[in-house]
C-alpha cells in the first residue's frame, strides 16, 4: 500500500508541475501574439490531460488497495516451535486459525488426567511417544486434545487462546448461536457424520475431533462433535467452552471441567 501511495503522490506532483509549466507556456505564447482562441484550446487540452492522469491514479490507488485487503482475508504461517503450518482467516474484525492446533510437546494416555497439570492427548492414541502420536491419522486431521491448563499455554507467539468474550464476538457476528455452527463447520460427510448441516461460509472448517472425557478418561464423540476451550474460567474446577454438533447448525456454549480434553483454535493477538 505504501508503494501505491508513493505512485499516487508522484502522479499528483506531475499533474501540478504540468499545470504550472502549461501556464508559463501560455504566458510566453500570449506575449508572442498567438491567437487567444488557440491559447484557450491548448490550455483546456492540457488541463484535460492532467486531470485524466489524476483520475487514473486515484482509480489505481483504490483498486490495488482493495485487492490487497482482499488478499489479506486469508493466509498461513509456520509455527517455529515444531514447523507446523497453519492457515488463518479473517471473520469480522478477528483473525482465527482455520484449523485445530497441533502443538504436541508431550502426550499421555487417556486415563491420565488433571484439572491443574497440563496434559496433551491425541484421539485414540494411548501411549507416551510423541512421534508415534504424530504419525496417527487423527493427529494429522483433528490435531491435539488439550486439558484446560495445556490449552492456555499452547498457542504460538502472536496468538492466544480466545476468551469467552472473543468467542461471543465471533458468534454474534455470524448471527447468533442458532445458526453460527453451520457457518463454521466443514461441509459434507468426509469427517462429519450424516446429516451434516453446514455451509462453512466463513472458511473456519470446524472438524469433529471429539474429546477426552473426564469421568472415565475415555475418548468420545469423534465424527459427531467438535469442542473448543475458551480462556475464561468458571471457578477453580471449570472453564467455558464451545461446541458444534453434526446434526444441526447451532453452536453451544458450555461449562466443562478443566480435566476434559478439547480442541484449540487460536486467535491472533
Amino acid at each position: 500500500m505504501v508503494g501505491v501511495k508513493r505512485n499516487l503522490d508522484l502522479i499528483i506532483k506531475k499533474y501540478n508541475e504540468h499545470s504550472i509549466l502549461n501556464l508559463k507556456s501560455v504566458t510566453l505564447q500570449k506575449n508572442s501574439g498567438m491567437n487567444l482562441l488557440n491559447l484557450i484550446k491548448m490550455k483546456n487540452k492540457s488541463k484535460f490531460f492532467g486531470l485524466s492522469l489524476f483520475v487514473i491514479g486515484l482509480c489505481l490507488f483504490f483498486v490495488i488497495g482493495c485487492e490487497k485487503e482482499k488478499k489479506e482475508d486469508v493466509g498461513s504461517f509456520t509455527d517455529k516451535r515444531d514447523g507446523n503450518v497453519y492457515n488463518w482467516i479473517t471473520i469480522g474484525d478477528q483473525i482465527w486459525m482455520s484449523e485445530n492446533l497441533r502443538y504436541l510437546p508431550s502426550v499421555v494416555e487417556s486415563d491420565t488426567g488433571s484439572n491443574s497439570t497440563a496434559y496433551y492427548y491425541v484421539y485414540e492414541y494411548n501411549g507416551t511417544d510423541v512421534n508415534a502420536a504424530k504419525a496417527t491419522a487423527n493427529y494429522t486431521t483433528y490435531g491435539v486434545l488439550y486439558n484446560w491448563s495445556a490449552a492456555c499455554s499452547s498457542c504460538p507467539t502472536g496468538w492466544h487462546l480466545p476468551t469467552d468474550a472473543e468467542w461471543n464476538e465471533l458468534v454474534d457476528y455470524l448471527g447468533g448461536e442458532s445458526g453460527a455452527g453451520g457457518k463454521l463447520k466443514e461441509t459434507g460427510t468426509t469427517h462429519w457424520n450424516s446429516p451434516n448441516t453446514a455451509t462453512n461460509e466463513t472458511g473456519f472448517t470446524a472438524l469433529p475431533g471429539g474429546a477426552r472425557g473426564n469421568n472415565s478418561g475415555s475418548f468420545c464423540n469423534i465424527g459427531t462433535t467438535c469442542f473448543w476451550w475458551s480462556a475464561t474460567e468458571d471457578g477453580t474446577e471449570d472453564a467455558w467452552g464451545w461446541d458444534v454438533y453434526y446434526s444441526g447448525s447451532h453452536v453451544y456454549k458450555r461449562i466443562g471441567n478443566k480435566a476434559l480434553g478439547f480442541s484449540v483454535r487460536c486467535i491472533k493477538d
